[in-house]
């Protein structure tokens, strides 16, 4: 990440350029010397190292208010190094983000920028990507969108389905799933639990807002014995949603047959992914970005069809850190993909960001909310 020392001598140097501009201006036009000294308000007559600390906490739609009062603030406001600090500063912080929002830079910041980065414009990215700026310009529905959706709402549609799988649903030591059905308050059951897959995975429907309905098939890895004693072993297992090449690989090549109908049926996917910064090496994340493909492999399904990875820890508190939103959608390469997608962390314990995730599901989903 870049320094703050980094940060103010860029503004110094533009902060100088700009009223070296403006003397040779004056002189130019009048003959007569300017003065270095700042003129007008009292903002603009503080040091460096003030104005860069009273930038640091306003919020993008602040800093880009304060750039439009003067050519000054403009030029100090524009500086990409400046952008570029606020990018790497609250990337680990943001709950979310998608497909459309996924940062188009390196996630390691070096202490400088290069003639390339220079020409980069960090201050838009920040504003594409950053989850207050995303919700802010989020698309409202013209007149005629409301009154279809309105003659839309008397047709009955047929309740989406979606199929939940991922480590982060076995690995943790307090059960996400077990948390949703026992939260009424958050997602109310619509629902009794449908047939048992071998033991695997089993359809329970929700209500969303009281009114969509929604069916989550949990295909979880194996039955729960074994799921229960790898936990508490710390054992890794082999799923058995996928086929693999031989006994000693866990990269899937394919969906286990027994669940093929069940994965071109659902109407999107989520992945519980497992957030917690105790998780395992590099190899985990590998055979999970194998997985998300096979199960998105588009002769199993729709290329549309949307992927929702719920970035979960068990709990959430002070001292306890998890992996950033950015970091999990970068190690399971989504990018990549075809499919929307978004990664929304949530925790086991109190269900935080689930219902963000949800709604950007069924939204993707052509639900109308």
């Amino acid at each position: 990440m870049l320094s703050r020392s980094i940060v103010v001598q860029s503004l110094r140097s533009i902060r100088d350029r700009f009223f070296d501009t403006r003397r040779q201006r004056n002189e130019q036009s009048d003959g007569q010397g300017a003065s270095n000294d700042v003129m007008g308000p009292s903002l603009d007559k503080l040091s460096v190292d003030m104005q860069f600390l009273i930038m640091t906490f306003l919020s993008p739609q602040d800093l880009c208010r304060l750039g439009g009062t003067s050519t000054y603030w403009r030029s100090m406001v524009r500086d990409p190094v400046l952008w570029k600090y606020f990018l790497f500063r609250d990337l680990p912080l943001w709950r979310s983000v998608d497909h459309l929002s996924v940062p188009q830079v390196k996630l390691t910041g070096s202490a400088v920028l290069d003639d390339s980065e220079m020409q980069f414009d960090y201050m838009a990215e920040y504003l594409r990507v950053c989850p207050a700026c995303r919700n802010q310009w989020r698309h409202q529905p013209r007149a005629f969108e409301s009154v279809t959706s309105f003659f839309q709402s008397f047709v009955p549609v047929s309740e989406p389905q979606f199929a939940m799988f991922g480590p982060g649903l076995e690995q943790l030591e307090i059960s996400l799933m077990n948390t949703i059905m026992h939260s009424p308050h958050i997602l109310p059951l619509a629902g009794l639990p449908q047939r048992q897959i071998d033991g695997i995975g089993s359809g329970i429907s929700f209500r969303y807002k009281d009114q969509h309905r929604f069916n989550i098939a949990t295909l979880y890895s194996t039955n729960r014995t074994e799921r229960e004693r790898a936990r508490l072993e710390h054992l890794s297992l082999r799923s058995k949603l996928f086929v693999y090449e031989d006994t000693e690989s866990n990269i899937p090549l394919s969906i286990n047959p027994m669940f093929n109908q069940v994965c071109q049926a659902v109407n999107g996917f989520i992945f519980v992914a497992n957030a917690e910064t105790e998780r395992g090496t590099d190899r985990g994340w590998e055979e999970e970005s194998a997985q998300i493909r096979v199960i998105l492999d588009p002769a199993v399904g729709a290329v549309s069809r949307p992927m929702l990875v719920l970035s979960c820890v068990s709990r959430e508190t002070a001292d306890r850190r998890r992996i950033p939103c950015v970091t999990v959608a970068h190690q399971l390469q989504l990018s990549s993909l075809p499919n929307p997608w978004m990664v929304q962390d949530t925790a086991a314990e109190t269900l935080t960001g689930l219902l963000d995730g949800i709604d950007w599901l069924l939204r993707h989903s052509g639900v109308k909310i």
